[in-house]
């Protein structure tokens, strides 16, 4: 069941679909792109929300908006959470797991790697007993040294790559080597619009080998509840 594990589609809740008209857009490219099972990831940042319920509660608003709508049936809630000092004992975290599964989105900062994010990452996993999942690995390259890139991989976690990954002959190439060598690898569009990030799923699935989606689709299956 080919699989999006990173979107920005809910309407209205950030910076991605801007209308009801744009999230039933996307999601029906999807679904001519092959797409049969959707996780909703809005952003959430610790520091702009009031707390993690009232954050769910605008994402279950936006949600009702499209539920019955959607072209694609099989759909989950999540959300790319940030990570920022202390977000590991953020009361109700562990709430924004996606949906039914043990396996949590999280998005490293934009700047140079630091001890404290590896932290933040470990306590999260260790005291909710989840899968973290890293999102777009391919994009910190020019933030890391090479040394730093490997203590990310080197994490117990899933790594989630852009379908535009396959579009950039730098990011292609390092994912490909992640694949060469067998990391555990998930794919997602984590499109916004249809515009300059659209889902981009003909790109992937014209340029990665099929082994890699095929593994990628079992991986919600395997974290199940």
């Amino acid at each position: 069941m080919l699989t999006e594990y990173h979107c920005h589609v809910l309407p209205e809740i950030d910076d991605g679909a801007d209308s009801l008209t744009m999230s039933l857009n996307i999601l029906s490219m999807m679904k001519h792109q092959g797409i049969e099972r959707v996780i909703f990831t809005p952003h959430f940042y610790a520091h702009r929300e009031k707390s993690v319920l009232h954050f769910i509660q605008k994402r279950q608003n936006a949600f009702e908006k499209i539920k019955d709508l959607s072209p694609i049936k099989n759909m989950f809630l999540g959300a790319e959470i940030a990570i920022e000092h202390g977000v590991s004992e953020l009361e109700n975290i562990e709430k924004l797991a996606i949906q039914g599964t043990k396996l949590i989105l999280l998005e490293l900062p934009y700047r140079e790697y630091k001890d404290w994010m590896s932290e933040e990452i470990y306590h999260i996993s260790k005291k909710y007993h989840f899968t973290v999942i890293l999102a777009h690995i391919h994009r910190y390259s020019p933030y890391y040294t090479k040394e730093q890139m490997n203590r990310i991989l080197e994490t117990d976690a899933i790594f989630q790559i852009n379908n535009e990954a396959f579009g950039n002959f730098k990011e292609r190439h390092f994912v490909k080597k992640l694949i060469k060598e067998e990391y555990p690898l998930i794919f997602g569009s984590d499109t916004h619009n249809l515009s300059d990030r659209k889902p981009n799923w003909d790109l992937l699935l014209k340029k990665c080998p099929s082994e890699a989606i095929q593994f990628s689709n079992s991986v919600f299956d395997k974290y199940i509840l």
